[in-house]
């Protein structure tokens, strides 16, 4: 039950730290697992005193135990152990401390950390983190190279080397860390982290040379595993040497199988890609070279054909038929000319035969009505009096009317 407690009715401290040793109590015996991070064992004391850890996440606690216990198995257990404690929270009231009191600790044997890894595994990829339709492409020429090793390490040596020994103006990102103990994954998560924020890396490397089982841990870890998942960054895992395959081998992107593998893997070779460049260059250069004689010899064959070896014969051909065909065509319209002429001289013979001019030739004359012009045709077109007027062949003159004619 809650207390209730005001600022005018407040309990003392060992009020407090009593009541909150009561309420450790009450948790009894518990199994826990952790890393030792410190260990001491002072000559004749009766006490060994212990900080377990756990790996995954920044937090520890004290540990004391009889050194009956752990004399059990003082000649396996040291720092950076992971081992299994059953242990019962204490707290000391006077100091306001806790801890656990050990009654057994037992090795985390290598059998059962495999196991944990595999049990790990399968669930890691039921979630899908390992499915390769996840992998990303790695850039082909990176501009920059996020590197998270171990300071001074060899792989870190490697890696720079083999790669700037290919590709010499690659530059890098490095973040040194921890690669094994308690500070391994907080701070490699935070390094990828980093590196993945960065607006100028392009793929993102974590390697470390080989190692035990126990070393290379840290590359197993859940919180990795996601971290590296996350990341939008390319990332290859360079951990140990071949037979070593920690789970973060099956979340990157790409598995190099050593660090200089992966500096090989990550940054063309120069000399490779110029020889590269060389070589499609002559392919292209002869692949044209070909291109053109097949052109050349299809047009040369297409010349040597008659109607393109002597293309005049043709036009020659035809320009004797045209030239005759003209020759006929000039003989008909002669012909048609000729003949149209003679119609035409007896067509104008026949008309000047049957002219009023040719009849007035004959001595007849055309008499008018001086009056309206009009032609006197019958004798009642006059009475006596009228004037008429008399055209003849040579001219004409005025008449009148004498007497009316019957």
């Amino acid at each position: 039950m809650p207390l209730e407690t005001s600022p005018d009715a407040p309990i003392p401290v060992s009020r407090v730290s009593q009541l909150i040793g009561g309420w450790v109590s009450r948790l009894g015996a518990v199994w826990v697992e952790g890393q030792i991070t410190q260990l001491s064992r002072r000559p004749g004391a009766g006490v060994v005193f212990l900080t377990l850890r756990d790996p995954s996440a920044d937090v520890s606690l004290s540990v004391t135990c009889y050194r009956s216990v752990f004399d059990a198995v003082a000649d396996l257990v040291q720092e950076g152990s992971r081992v299994v404690v059953q242990a019962k929270p204490e707290w000391y009231a006077p100091r306001g401390t806790l801890s656990l009191r050990a009654t057994e600790i037992r090795l985390v044997g290598l059998g059962d950390l495999l196991a944990r890894l595999e049990l790990l595994k399968r669930s890691l990829a039921a979630e899908g983190l390992f499915a390769a339709e996840r992998k990303r492409p790695l850039p082909f020429l990176p501009h920059c190279v996020g590197l998270v090793t171990g300071r001074a390490s060899a792989a870190e040596r490697d890696v720079l080397q083999n790669a700037r020994r290919r590709w010499p103006a690659v530059r890098f990102e490095v973040r040194n860390v921890p690669v094994q103990g308690v500070r391994a994954v907080p701070e490699v998560v935070t390094a990828i982290k980093d590196l993945d924020e960065h607006p100028e890396v392009d793929v993102i490397i974590v390697a470390r040379g080989g190692g035990s089982v126990e070393d290379l841990l840290p590359f197993s870890d859940e919180a990795l595993i996601r971290a590296v998942a996350e990341a939008r960054t390319p990332v290859v895992s360079a951990i140990g040497h071949e037979p070593d395959q920690p789970l973060l081998d099956f979340v990157a992107d790409l598995r190099a199988s050593t660090p200089t593998d992966a500096a090989k893997r990550v940054v063309p070779d120069v000399r490779e890609e110029l020889a590269r460049v060389h070589a499609l260059r002559d392919r292209a250069r002869l692949t044209i070279e070909s291109r053109l004689r097949h052109e050349f010899a299809g047009l040369a064959n297409v010349r040597s054909r008659p109607v393109l070896a002597a293309p005049h014969r043709l036009v020659d051909e035809r320009a004797h038929e045209v030239g005759a065909l003209v020759d006929r065509a000039r003989r008909t319209l002669g012909h048609r000319l000729d003949r149209a002429e003679t119609e035409l001289h007896h067509t104008l013979a026949r008309v000047v035969a049957l002219s009023p001019a040719a009849t007035l030739e004959r001595g007849y004359a055309v008499l008018q009505r001086t009056a309206d012009g009009a032609v006197v045709r019958a004798p009642g077109d006059v009475t006596a009096g009228d004037t008429l007027r008399a055209r003849v062949a040579e001219g004409e003159f005025t008449v009148t009317v004498a007497d009316e004619q019957g």
